[in-house]
């Protein structure tokens, strides 16, 4: 749109030199007219100046026409580049890429609805390639893959809610293409009644939509519109070299008590960050004062045996408060913008998982909130299946029998410590169990970051026995019962417990049998 003006501009000027040429034309006659005394010229005179006129109207005319030729060359220039953008922009809005040509993208969608299961059904070669749809309404969706720490029913929010919203217009514009009159009903949002949708990972995202049929007065009409909103072809972004051999973690661990436990975690911490990534700083926040020495006691030793000197351990004499553990060892940093991993005791990680954290988080930009495996209680797992508790690094098995994938907890996460303070932390007023890192997460969320949430096969959550306490406001200890029920074992191993009289009885005719033959 910007070369519009530039055309408008150039059909000025050569306005305006056309009026200079029929000015200067007329000004030179006007001299030749002057020459006799009463303002007439001779008939010779008249002869002369008509030759005269006639040469200079000649190359004028002449002049004239090369430069009508080179604005003509110009316009035509500007007006086909003022096409191109106004097409490009179209492509920009309609497919956010840039094609050679549109028929390249008609003929790539049409291929890809050829190819999508929306027309007609597909032989498939077992019962589990068969894509689910979702159910949904203008103010429900029916999840059929919700995830173990999501509702089954949910509203739709988000970029969810603006797709479907969107389709929904798009089928309702549709059903009201060629119904014009004064006294023709369009169909609007209170006619839709309910629809389903799914993703076929190959080609797109289909939908069926069903509307009451506003023409007749059959008590069970509908209009049906399926759609389908096809995946593009794949589109380069970015490709730049990283390069992480600098790249050192600050992993910030809160702790109070639990000293086995830490015991057992610094052993991790040898074996993975000191002997192999190399590239990590351990800063402790420990909270009151019992068990605070036993703590010095084993960072001492671990760095006199390794000659390990990046660890720090920074005393509070205080109740517990994650938040604030993890915003004082945050803060008491003082080597430059660091890269911090914020940590549980009980969390086992890899050293694929410490460059996954590098990988995935970058300054100003990016923060990495790994979702966890978290393990079940090993005494329900295995005692149900009566196979001894194997050691802790035979029970690191990613299954739906052993665990669950964390989607609901956000304690985990790499981020860059300006990054960290330009979020403003944590809420230091929380105190005891949970909240404080969800509130992080939002901010996060709520801002220009891009968080990066994935599941994580190199961080662990390991199961401990969780005590909630009384005194917690009625919202986190909700939260804290539920995620004890959820960590406990799997519906199937829970249901095993609630049933566990007559499995016994089972096991004693089995034993009987046994004994008999």
């Amino acid at each position: 749109m910007k070369t519009m003006p530039r055309i408008l501009l150039l059909l000025f000027s050569l306005s305006v030199m056309t009026m200079i040429f029929i000015a200067r034309c007329g000004l030179y006659m006007d001299g030749y007219l002057s020459r006799t005394p009463n303002g007439l010229p001779t008939v010779s005179d008249k002869v002369d100046v008509k030759r005269q006129v006639r040469d200079v109207l000649q190359e004028k005319e002449s002049q004239h026409s090369k430069v009508v030729q080179s604005l003509q060359k110009q316009i035509d220039n500007l007006e086909n580049r003022l096409r191109e953008a106004q097409v490009t922009e179209v492509e920009i809005q309609t497919y956010h890429i840039m094609p050679k040509n549109l028929s390249d993208f008609s003929q790539f969608f049409n291929e890809q609805l050829q190819a999508a299961e929306i027309l007609q059904g597909m032989p498939l070669k077992t019962e589990y390639d068969v894509v689910s749809f979702n159910r949904f309404t203008l103010n429900r969706v029916y999840l059929v893959d919700p995830g173990l720490g999501k509702r089954v029913i949910e509203k739709p929010i988000g970029y969810k809610k603006k797709d479907l919203l969107e389709i929904i217009t798009h089928a309702m514009n549709k059903l009201n293409e060629n119904r014009t009159g004064p006294y023709i009903k369009l169909y609007t949002m209170e006619d839709f009644l309910e629809g389903l949708y799914r993703i076929e990972p190959t080609t797109g995202t289909h939908y069926e939509l069903y509307f009451q049929d506003i023409d007749s007065s059959v008590a069970y009409s509908y209009k049906k519109v399926i759609l389908m909103r096809p995946f593009g072809p794949p589109m380069l972004v970015s490709k730049n070299k990283v390069t992480t051999d600098q790249a050192w973690i600050n992993l910030i661990l809160p702790l109070s008590g639990r000293i086995e436990t830490f015991r057992l975690f610094m052993e991790r911490f040898v074996s993975v960050c000191i002997k192999q990534d190399k590239r990590v700083y351990l800063t402790v926040v420990y909270f009151g004062t019992d068990g605070l020495q036993e703590v010095k006691n084993i960072m001492s030793a671990i760095a006199k045996h390794n000659k390990f000197k990046h660890m720090k351990l920074v005393t509070l004499n205080e109740k517990f408060a994650r938040g604030r553990g993890l915003q004082i060892g945050a803060l008491n940093w003082k080597s430059g913008d660091a890269m911090l991993f914020l940590c549980d005791v009980d969390i086992v990680f890899n050293g694929e998982f410490l460059e996954r954290c590098r990988l995935n988080t970058e300054r100003g930009r990016r923060v990495y909130y790994p979702i966890v495996f978290s393990l079940y209680n090993p005494n329900v797992v295995y005692s149900l299946q009566d196979i001894t508790i194997p050691n802790l690094k035979d029970q690191l098995v990613i299954s739906k029998d052993t665990g669950f994938w964390r989607d609901f907890g956000y304690g985990m996460t790499c981020q860059y410590r300006s990054d960290f303070l330009k979020i403003k932390g944590f809420d230091e007023h929380i105190t005891g169990w949970g909240g404080e890192d969800v509130f992080l997460y939002q901010k996060y969320v709520r801002s220009d970051y891009l968080v990066v949430r994935a599941t994580d096969p190199g961080i662990f959550h390991l199961w401990h026995e969780k005590y909630c306490d009384p005194n917690l406001t009625p919202e986190q200890y909700r939260s804290c019962i539920r995620s004890k029920a959820l960590n406990e074992a799997s519906h199937a191993q829970l249901g095993l417990l609630a049933f566990k009289d007559e499995v016994d009885i089972h096991r004693s005719f089995v034993k009987k049998s046994h004994e008999k033959y």
